[in-house]
């Protein structure tokens, strides 16, 4: 991807963060939501490409803007297939919690997995424990690999969950098998991401979340050498149905497969944005001043491996 269409994705996600963090700790998840989907949207037609929606905020009969499928940008080369989440965590946000962002992943047409909007069962680690992990292995034998890989003793190990009942016995499992658990009420893309940088303090990510999170969190992971293992788990009947019709689409069979950060991410040419709406393990929030707004961004270019960190400064209107 041309590396300035790469920053001009910045400008994207700076403004859908700051449209988001004005409904900070309101209650008001739909608004908060809504407005970093307006604001996504209307920057995104400012630019010079032509855009397609694979993983966006829904099927066109639930989302009028940004849907699986919709083309924006002005409709001219290049021709990019883009995986967004306007607001990463909405309920962070409307609660003032830990963790939120905005965030953009992109590459050359049919290289993002077209995954349907349910769960996968995951685990993301970064690139000194990418070839150990197994998630078909029991979570005492992953911890002990990761550990070895990592030069650490599964004491020293920190494992990030999202904090849901589902997780129960996983955190215990954990726990048994000597790590530390650092619970997280949402957002694990961010927290997926963490996994690869190392001052994070987050060693692997373990736990049933989104699936289209587990693409927009294998690009970045892909691109930092680091590893995604990721199975469909239906939440139904109706949900295992919809599955098979998408990935039957896409030529796979096996409801079943085992997804890898390069089945999710096909090629090193992506791209991944993301700014921090709240402080995270990713990235800091935005700041409101008297008079200016500040926002802390990423962007990481799989072409050059380069990981840019933007701090930006933006005039406040009153």
């Amino acid at each position: 991807m041309d590396r300035n269409l790469a920053l001009e994705f910045v400008r994207v996600t700076e403004a859908a963060a700051i449209a988001a963090a004005e409904w900070v700790g309101r209650g008001e998840k739909k608004k908060a939501d809504g407005a970093a989907v307006d604001e996504m949207r209307d920057r995104f037609n400012q630019i010079e490409f032509k855009g397609t929606v694979v993983i966006g905020e829904g099927e066109k009969d639930e989302a009028p803007k940004l849907y699986t499928g919709e083309i924006v940008g002005k409709n001219r080369e290049p021709e990019m297939d883009l995986a967004i989440d306007p607001l990463e965590a909405t309920d962070s946000v409307a609660w003032g919690r830990y963790n939120a962002i905005s965030v953009i992943a992109a590459g050359p047409k049919g290289t993002l997995l077209h995954a349907p909007d349910t769960y996968m069962n995951k685990i993301a680690v970064g690139k000194k424990a990418a070839k150990v992990i197994d998630l078909d292995a029991p979570i005492k034998d992953n911890i002990k690999k990761i550990a070895k890989a990592l030069g650490k003793d599964p004491r020293e190990v920190t494992a990030i969950v999202l904090d849901r009942e589902r997780h129960q016995e996983l955190i215990k499992e954990i726990r048994n098998a000597g790590a530390r658990v650092r619970l997280i009420t949402d957002g694990d893309v961010a927290a997926a991401i963490a996994c690869a940088l190392p001052d994070s303090g987050i060693d692997a990510l373990f736990g049933i979340g989104g699936s289209t999170e587990a693409v927009l969190a294998a690009v970045p992971l892909k691109i930092f050498g680091g590893e995604i293992l990721c199975r469909f788990t239906p939440r139904s009947d109706e949900d295992k149905k919809n599955i098979e019709e998408h990935l039957k689409k896409a030529g796979i069979t096996n409801i079943n497969k085992v997804f890898s950060t390069n089945d999710m991410a096909k090629n090193n040419l992506l791209t991944f944005t993301a700014t921090g709406v709240i402080d995270g393990p990713l990235l800091e929030g935005v700041k409101f001043y008297s008079d200016k707004i500040m926002t802390h961004s990423i962007v990481v270019r799989g072409t050059s491996g380069t990981v840019r960190y933007i701090k930006t400064e933006h005039k406040a209107y009153s």
